[in-house]
């Protein structure tokens, strides 16, 4: 008799394993590009968007991404250094893949705490010998080139920011789930990187999406992104193996969207409960949301302004129900530090939010305070079916 046949799990499970085991893992530069702005024009203005065109070969999984900057202050305050700092550096990231699905869509931000939270500690930070040890060999924050960026550049001044970023097409080095097979001469890949419009606010203003904030009161257009370098390096696995029909690939793995987005959402009222829809047909990793309680000066609290946070079924079902500080534990005792105040972290990805239908599950913020313009930043990483996705309702917005 002949033998069972296997079903697509077991193929596709086979086929990681082997790849895996067999293919070589690659990481080639394949962008390298100085920039200037003209005068003392914001560098943002006259190169908005850098583009991209991956190396069309092996199955790519994720890209690294090098941004400095010279931040040249002309105006005639100091400005000084946001929470978010260096992690806001590009003001979107957006991968198109072969297909010309959008598969990544998001902020700078959103990159780098997921960076961090997978990691499980801050992506691309070192300890400081003089705080965190207890040894006289020089471990610590010895290189300059990692992440990094002054505290404060005077009026007049300049300072050089730095930060990395790994873009991830898979959802890990082994996990292979959502890679793209890029070894095709019929379609082209584009990553899409957006230069921050919003460098330098004034003091006072909503510094959320900014690296800088005027010091005192006074305009800061004059402190703007001089120059920039941008160095991106492609992630792959070349020599992957072969059987009779060919290059083996996970079919699965390769159907599979590993969706990172963001959207905005407002109208945002005290004491009312403000649900936020998880779209369907996706399978929900996390959240993030980062609220700002006033929008006129950019105000974020360590929890103060909220009541609760829930996750609530269809049928008004509490799956949780937690305080803001129940949640701030919960992310310190994943990442081994907080994030920025009013940036809370819901992990799912042990059991993934499945949603089947839309609507089904929702993301309800209580808050304490809402004052003019209230809004909230939202950060999703999900995992979503090619076939299912074009269906797929869109993400909440208000």
């Amino acid at each position: 008799m002949p033998a069972q046949a296997q079903n697509p799990a077991q193929i596709n499970a086979q086929a990681r394993a082997l790849i895996n085991a067999l293919a070589v893992p690659r990481e080639q530069i394949i962008f390298s590009q100085a920039f200037a702005a003209v005068g003392t024009a914001n560098l943002s203005n006259s190169q908005p968007v850098v583009n991209v065109i991956p190396r069309m070969v092996g199955l790519c999984r994720g890209f690294i991404v090098k941004v400095v900057y010279n931040i040249h202050n002309g105006s005639a305050v100091q400005i000084d250094l946001t929470d978010f700092g260096p992690a806001n550096a590009l003001g979107q990231i957006q991968f198109q893949d072969l297909q010309n699905n959008t598969r990544i869509q998001t902020p700078g931000w959103h990159i780098a705490f997921l960076n961090s939270v997978k990691l499980r500690r801050p992506y691309g930070t070192s300890l400081v010998r003089t705080t965190g040890f207890d040894d006289p060999i020089n471990f610590g924050s010895n290189w300059t080139g990692q992440i990094s960026a002054p505290a404060t550049i005077p009026a007049g001044g300049d300072g050089t920011v730095t930060m990395w970023y790994y873009v991830p097409l898979a959802y890990s080095e082994k996990d292979l789930r959502g890679s793209v097979f890029l070894n095709v001469v019929n379609a082209t890949a584009q990553l899409n990187l957006t230069i921050s419009t919003t460098p330098v606010v004034d003091n006072g203003a909503d510094s959320t999406l900014a690296m800088y904030i005027g010091d005192v009161a006074g305009s800061t257009a004059l402190a703007v992104i001089s120059a920039a370098t941008i160095t991106v390096y492609q992630d792959y696995l070349d020599q992957l193996p072969a059987g009779q029909n060919g290059v083996i690939l996970p079919p699965l793995d390769l159907a599979t969207i590993y969706d990172i987005k963001n959207t905005l959402t407002t109208a945002i009222v005290a004491n009312q409960d403000f649900p936020v829809q998880y779209a369907n047909f996706r399978d929900f990793l996390s959240t993030f949301a980062v609220y700002v309680n006033t929008a006129a000066g950019g105000i974020r609290a360590a929890g103060q302004d909220i009541n609760f946070w829930a996750l609530q079924s269809a049928n008004f079902t509490n799956i949780w129900k937690r305080n803001p500080d129940r949640v701030a534990l919960i992310t310190r005792n994943h990442l081994q530090t907080d994030l920025p105040p009013g940036v809370y972290y819901f992990g799912s990805r042990e059991r993934p939010i499945s949603t089947q239908q839309y609507g089904n599950m929702e993301l309800v913020l209580n808050a304490a305070t809402a004052g003019t313009g209230a809004y909230m930043l939202m950060g999703f990483e999900s995992f979503a079916m090619l076939n299912n996705v074009v269906g797929a309702g869109s993400l909440p917005a208000s």
